[in-house]
């Protein structure tokens, strides 16, 4: 089979393009190059393109560039500012699976005559005894990436193949430096690659939206303090509030950038009975009833109960209501919400 491997340069995807060279087939590596700006985290330095190169010179395979900047612009760092100038939390490393790596990767690979795209992923693809395939949880509970991996449908499960799913990080490791590969002991990447640690996302948003101060609001409507950067709050956040002393812990549950507010509450208050769910996409068919949810990507998934919302349709870009089995805390609006049965992904969607 002729496979492209994502390499970001780092230790996952290395021996991705590695164990699938020694089952034979035929690897190319390819690094994207997405984010031109000020970089000091993440996967998109100029190091992890130059490790990225030297682990394909290391396993004797080509290695291409392909500058998808302008898109990573349009998909992922646009639509993370206007999330933030409209209050929600976006999630953009999603984004970037959903437009980048499972898109517009998957699409030049055909193009090119690739018959699959690989990535480092902590995660499996399972085909199921009907011939239809689903993302399943990586052996190891504690880098699955399965979360990250819910927007894939049939046509991009069909093509993609993750290598490392079975594997445990730590073996991973292993098999790098058993090859001698120069990612072995390379750090996980961990953070937005567009927000530097130095300057977060302050430095990062302030130019581009001009971040505003908010007036803090009990329940009631009375205002108790205030916070200096409205568009920075996101629900279920406890400190930065300005509310200290106010007869026990405060936490936002609620963020209003045309009031110009954040509603503040007690533990109790941020805990709900549903949520709503926005653009869901099937990993097969539409599922309805009891299903486990996972609100964060090591979150703990919860059980519940999704159903269409009244007068809408339960294909892909649906709205469904997500009833939980026991309260839960309230999600920030703009975070993705994913679905399992067991430990294969059935869909997911945003919160609403």
């Amino acid at each position: 089979m002729k496979v492209l491997v994502a390499m970001s340069g780092g230790v996952d995807s290395s021996v991705a393009a590695a164990r699938l060279r020694e089952q034979g087939h035929e690897v190319t590596g390819v690094t994207m190059r997405l984010w031109g700006g000020e970089s000091d985290t993440g996967c998109c330095s100029v190091a992890d393109v130059d490790d990225a190169r030297r682990v394909a010179q290391q396993l004797d395979i080509d290695h291409l560039v392909f500058n998808f900047a302008d898109a990573f612009d349009e998909h992922v760092v646009s639509p993370y500012v206007d999330a933030h100038r409209r209050g929600l939390t976006p999630n953009p490393c999603i984004e970037c699976n959903r437009h980048l790596k499972f898109d517009h990767l998957l699409r030049r690979a055909v193009a090119l005559g690739f018959d699959a795209v690989a990535t480092g992923h902590h995660a499996r693809v399972h085909e199921r005894p009907d011939g239809t395939r689903r993302i399943r949880r990586g052996a190891d509970a504690t880098k699955d990436q399965s979360y990250v991996l819910y927007m894939l449908g049939q046509r991009e499960l069909a093509r993609t193949i993750l290598p490392v799913g079975a594997l445990t990080k730590a073996e991973v490791r292993a098999e790098a430096a058993r090859l001698g590969l120069r990612t072995a002991a390379k750090p996980d990447s961990q953070d937005v690659c567009f927000i530097t640690a130095t300057g977060g996302r302050q430095a990062f948003l302030g130019p581009r939206i001009g971040l505003r101060p908010g007036r803090v609001l009990d329940r009631t409507g009375r205002e108790v303090g205030r916070v200096e950067h409205l568009e920075l709050v996101t629900v279920g956040q406890r400190k930065g509030l300005g509310v200290a002393g106010a007869g026990g812990p405060r936490y936002a549950i609620a963020v209003d950038v045309v009031q110009g507010t954040v509603t503040v509450g007690s533990r109790d208050d941020l805990q709900v009975s549903e949520l709503e769910v926005r653009d869901v996409v099937w990993s097969d068919r539409p599922v309805t009833g009891e299903v486990l949810v996972q609100c964060s990507a090591h979150g703990v998934p919860r059980r519940a109960t999704i159903r269409p919302v009244e007068g809408r349709a339960v294909g892909s870009g649906a709205e469904v209501r997500v009833r939980w089995a026991t309260p839960e805390r309230r999600v920030a609006p703009g975070q993705s919400v994913v679905f399992y049965d067991g430990d294969e992904v059935v869909g997911g969607g945003i919160a609403a």
